[in-house]
């Protein structure tokens, strides 16, 4: 752990135990937690004991203890002696005492109920920290629980990635009770003053009986409008309490010290039934959904998991009947799966829009194409439907966008009261459609086929569709990424087409180029934390297993996949990349935390 800064040196030997990353964004709380706490001290000279002769010098102290020395000011210069004597100067011997033997130790109680769930766990964390250094630093033994816990079952004298996983499994719903501070009392054998003896959790614990001689720590997240702050105060028993401010770490990491700060858990595999038979995926408009096509025609729609530890939640499932077929699916800005069917020569929606009452006739149409003799082809046969993306016009309804069965973008309306769909050709020479920092984005080329012809990015808006002419833009693909850092101003994270092997990325406030080795297709663009969150291209390998970042100054291996790729693609709201494989295996990884955070076995992989 040589690369921590200097002023974390102290704590090096437990943050070494988790990644770099993780022990900087601890490092601030424990350095914040440790001032606040102060050294554990000995007992001093004032607490009494036997004596136990001289200890040094003093600058306070009585005469019969003054130095021979300071006695020839009385006889030579007495003045000065009274001069001396009046601003302290004069030299005495210290008296050194002799303590009681006693087992000094500090222990740690920590309130893992519903009060202290979130955030407040993260101040537990770093408090951990900070008290099992400062134990060490005394020479004192050092003995932590769970208050929840039957102590019974023993207590923790380390910080380890052992324990704390014990820790991190040990959330409860049932809040402390006095009855269980007792028996940790008793089984920890803490005296009426028990030296260095701390309860941690809500300003509740103070009302616990038992808890009158024990110095506590207050743990509560501040409550204000974008303020990612913990409250901490500090009581110890026999002096004045202290408070601090502790500022959160991003959202991202703060969820990932709550999960798995020592990356030690996997992604267990999950396995469905040969009914949910997975032919491909493909990311919802806004980027946090995982929609699913199976063989037969069905679609699916699932949460992403936030980590490994999290439970893969249930998706909600479409499958189309006899009459009618799927063109396209989604997940609606409002929340809910989305289906357009063709049935009997009419289109239908499966899900609910939202409507408004139509006052004064139809609202303002945004597109200057509205052809409504053309329609979107039917899917052939193993072809997924297309995506959904939606907006809503000058009256508050919401308008659907199809794209991806062609290089067409259609356009789909309900009415509430008949539940009729009408629909229209709006774009055309369409490369991409999300929906990204809040709006609609429809990228198309220029209909000119001049060699300075560039894509556009279409920002839909209830009234008008905003042009943006992209630079530099003669390929024919475009990604958009998921980076906490600033990118292009409509889109953020970018990654444009230049020409052939030559990319243009949009990343913090510049556009950088990527050169790609012959071979590599991308997938995606997204951060890479081996190169301090530099942006970089996702790529494949012409192996069709293994997954790079490759950035302007950088390129590094992300994964390796079991078995050959047909379909990736990376999120541009979170940044996960997915694969599914020839074998079946539905695969998602984190790429900031470095982690799969979920495997689906499928069957096949179509």
């Amino acid at each position: 752990m040589s690369t921590l800064p200097h002023a974390l040196r102290p704590w090096a030997s437990i943050l070494a135990k988790f990644p770099l990353e993780v022990a900087l964004n601890l490092g601030p709380l424990v350095a914040r937690l440790s001032a606040a706490l102060g050294p554990l001290r000995a007992p001093s000279e004032r607490e009494g004991g036997e004596p136990q002769g001289y200890d040094g010098l003093s600058r306070r102290g009585s005469f019969d203890r003054l130095l021979v020395s300071e006695w020839l000011w009385a006889l030579e210069a007495p003045d000065e002696l009274v001069r001396r004597a009046a601003f302290g100067e004069l030299s005495y011997l210290k008296p050194s005492f002799r303590q009681p033997q006693r087992a000094h130790r500090t222990v740690v109680l920590l309130d893992a109920g519903p009060d202290q769930l979130g955030a407040p766990r993260i101040a537990h964390l770093a408090l951990l920290i900070v008290m099992a250094r400062r134990a060490e630093a005394a020479g004192a033994t050092f003995a932590w629980g769970v208050l929840q816990a039957d102590p019974r079952r023993g207590w923790f004298t380390e910080v380890t990635p052992a324990t704390l996983g014990a820790w991190l499994n040990a959330r409860d719903i049932a809040s402390p009770s006095a009855e269980r501070l007792l028996a940790w009392r008793e089984a920890l054998v803490l005296d009426a003053r028990p030296a260095d003896a701390w309860l941690v959790g809500a300003s509740r614990l103070s009302r616990l009986v038992g808890a009158e001689m024990l110095s506590r720590i207050e743990v509560s997240e501040v409550l204000a409008p974008d303020v990612r702050q913990l409250a901490v105060e500090v009581h110890p028993a026999a002096r004045s309490p202290r408070s601090v401010l502790l500022d959160l770490p991003s959202p991202d990491d703060s969820v990932r010290l709550l999960r798995d700060p020592f990356r030690a858990r996997v992604a267990a595999p999950v396995k469905t039934g040969q009914h949910t038979r997975v032919s491909g995926f493909a990311f919802s408009a806004d980027g946090r959904r995982l929609m699913l096509f199976y063989e037969g025609g069905g679609v699916g729609a699932m949460a992403l998991p936030n980590s490994p530890r999290a439970t893969l939640a249930r998706p909600q499932r479409m499958m189309p009947r006899s009459d009618e077929t799927f063109l396209g699916a989604g997940w609606r800005r409002q929340g809910g799966l989305l289906v357009l069917t063709r049935k009997q020569g009419a289109y239908v929606f499966r899900g609910q829009l939202q409507h408004q009452f139509r006052p004064h006739g139809p609202s303002a149409f945004p597109w200057t194409l509205r052809d409504t003799q053309a329609h979107p082809p039917i899917p052939a046969r193993g072809q997924p439907p297309g995506r959904l993306t939606t907006y809503l016009d000058a009256l508050n309804r919401e308008c659907v966008l199809l794209s991806g069965l062609d290089d067409t973008l259609y356009f789909f309306e309900e009415d509430s009261a008949s539940r009729r769909v009408v629909s229209a050709q709006v774009a055309q020479r369409v490369i991409a459609a999300a929906h990204v920092k809040g709006s609609s984005i429809v990228v198309t080329r220029d209909e000119n086929e001049r060699v300075a012809s560039c894509m556009r990015l279409g920002i839909v808006s209830a009234k008008e569709v905003r042009q943006i002419r992209l630079q530099d833009s003669r390929g024919d693909t475009l990604w958009f990424g998921a980076s906490h850092h600033s990118g292009h101003p409509e889109a953020g994270l970018l990654a444009v087409n230049k020409v052939p092997g030559m990319w243009c990325l949009h990343h913090r406030d510049s556009v950088q180029f990527v050169t790609l080795r012959s071979g590599l297709r991308v997938v995606g663009v997204g951060v890479c934390p081996q190169a301090k969150g530099e942006a970089g291209l996702l790529a494949l390998d012409p192996d069709q297993r293994t997954f790079w970042n490759v950035g302007p100054q950088h390129q590094f291996r992300l994964a390796v996949a079991a078995a050959d790729v047909v379909h990736a693609e990376a999120s541009h709201a979170v940044p996960v990349l997915g694969w599914l494989t020839t074998e079946g295996e539905l695969v998602l990884y984190h790429l900031e935390h470095e982690a799969v955070l979920c495997r689906l076995h499928t069957g096949g992989g179509g």
